[in-house]
């Protein structure tokens, strides 16, 4: 027992109980209607744009072959536009890149190294296009910021 008089339990990565599924990510933003332009532009598929309440709007994307969408909208987080940070995960960051450029999406150029800090990018795409190694960014018009990164084979353990 510790302090408090609950019990403290030994993590065990390799043993689950119950399957967690991550489903939703909520996004910050200032304007629903530009967000959702912008989504859509992406090919990002609409899943729902409800209005439960005056003050309530909340609109839902998934990106093509995601188990995870986004929801941004009206009174559902205080949380400032702009400060989400999220990850895409792509087969073919070279495929991925071109697509965002062909829908007129302001995307950085593709690099290689450490995905953060910037200062630890090198250009271009691993030169083995190995797994986890080579990325690309941009943002949605409040500034969320997207990680796209590009991975072949997965980690043991991961879908």
């Amino acid at each position: 027992m510790n302090q408090t008089g609950t019990k403290q339990q030994k993590s065990d990565a390799g043993a689950t109980a119950v399957a967690m599924n991550l489903e939703v990510q909520v996004i910050p933003v200032s304007s629903v209607e530009r967000s959702k332009e912008f989504y859509q532009r992406l090919g990002w598929r609409l899943d729902d744009d409800v209005a439960p309440t005056n003050n309530i709007r909340i609109v839902q994307f998934t990106p093509p072959g995601s188990g995870c969408s986004i929801t941004f909208g009206k009174g559902i987080t205080a949380a400032a536009p702009g400060s989400a940070v999220s990850a895409l995960i792509v087969s073919d960051i070279k495929a991925a890149h071109e697509e965002l450029v062909r829908r007129g999406v302001a995307v950085s150029e593709t690099w290689h190294g450490a995905p953060f800090p910037p200062e630890a990018r090198l250009p271009g795409p691993d030169p083995k296009r190995t797994s986890y190694g080579s990325y690309c960014a941009f943002s949605d018009p409040d500034g969320n910021a997207w990680l796209v990164q590009e991975v072949t084979t997965r980690h043991t353990g991961r879908a």
